[in-house]
């Protein structure tokens, strides 16, 4: 069996994919797998760094492919068909795709690889497109008749003056401010007055156009792991409690300070009910194969709230998915093997899709 890790990527969270790639490239079995290292440059252009990693792994991350001189490189290089075998008779190919954030994670890539006849982990088009969207999602979610967060969601070309009035009127202070097509806490800000929106929205349109705005939820800030194709199933959840005013990129990689409990410690039955309002996330936003979903717990108040779900979750040593699924039964290299089995399994099932008329 062929493994193509795919890292890097043209968004903001190069580096963060970059660290994810290292450690699935360190679980996944090399008697199992034949493995492949490609990575998407900040510019684009795709380059195959296995080689680069012969002499040894690094300690922290991949190199980012930017730096990986040398390399051969395109896209036609490094997506052979299905059913193409190596010199050595690897059998076919599968992408692991660990694009972290827009170009990557939103269903581009995803639909890159449908075209191309290449099985690939993680959520379709359709799920990563309305996951990553978190408009979109909440409009979902919303009709789907799950409980949120109360928010508002802007295009740039609609915010005006009034901005700051109808924030306090129908949210009141403190937000959070935060691009629609983000990840890894990039780009949110939170804001305590109206003195601060401006600058919390100049911030997010350096990420994105469109703007989310979110009520500051007091409760707990819990996650859930959901794996499957075609049922999905959920682990045990975990809960974060950030070492800063909220749970942001310096908690997630860089000081990891944040304490995270996992299996969290939850009143009875609120982690089947977290497990279950997952599921129900999933399937609203057509999401299959792997997710995090994020949750806030008023206890006392309003109880479970989605707050967001992740199709490409992190996969650091800190990060809360694999450790869900190890205290769940499933250890980091057979949740690398369950992830690629569930690709040939959906990529078995569409190439008996009709692509003719009858």
């Amino acid at each position: 069996m062929r493994l193509l890790v795919l890292y890097g990527g043209r968004s903001a969270e190069h580096e963060v994919s970059c660290i994810s790639a290292l450690h699935v490239v360190r679980a996944a079995d090399p008697t199992r797998y034949d493995l492949r290292v490609v990575g998407i440059t900040t510019d684009g252009r795709w380059v195959d760094t296995t080689a680069a990693l012969r002499s040894g792994l690094p300690a922290k991350a991949l190199p980012s492919p930017n730096a990986v001189a040398g390399a051969a490189g395109g896209i036609a290089a490094s997506l052979e068909p299905v059913d193409a075998v190596t010199e050595t008779g690897a059998g076919p190919l599968v992408v692991l795709p660990l694009l972290h954030g827009p170009l990557g994670e939103d269903g581009t890539v995803q639909g890159l690889l449908e075209v191309a006849g290449v099985p690939y982990c993680g959520p379709g088009v359709a799920g990563s497109a309305t996951a990553m969207d978190k408009g979109l999602a909440k409009l979902l979610l919303k009709g789907a008749g799950l409980p949120q967060a109360r928010y508002l969601f802007f295009r740039e070309t609609e915010i005006d003056s009034r901005l700051a009035d109808q924030v306090g009127a129908e949210l009141g202070w403190p937000v959070f401010v935060k691009p629609a097509n983000m990840g890894s806490s990039i780009g949110i800000s939170r804001v305590s007055d109206a003195d601060g929106l401006d600058a919390a929205v100049a911030l997010v349109r350096r990420f994105d156009e469109h703007v989310i705005i979110e009520e500051a939820v007091q409760g707990r800030e819990l996650e859930i792991g959901v794996l499957g194709w075609p049922e999905l199933r959920a682990s045990v959840p975990g809960e974060i409690k950030p070492s800063h005013d909220f749970y942001d990129f310096e908690d997630k990689y860089v000081d990891g300070s944040a304490t995270l409990d996992v299996p969290a410690t939850l009143p009875a039955g609120v982690a089947e009910e977290i497990g279950r309002l997952a599921i129900g996330a999933c399937r609203a936003l057509r999401v299959d194969s792997m997710a995090r979903v994020d949750f806030f717990f008023e206890e006392g108040g309003r109880g479970l709230l989605v707050n967001e779900v992740n199709t490409i979750p992190g996969f650091t040593p800190i990060s809360m998915y694999p450790r869900m699924w190890r205290a769940s039964g499933l250890s980091y290299p057979a949740l690398v093997d369950e992830l690629v089995a569930q690709a040939l399994r959906r990529a078995e099932r569409r190439s008996a899709f009709e692509t003719h008329r009858p």
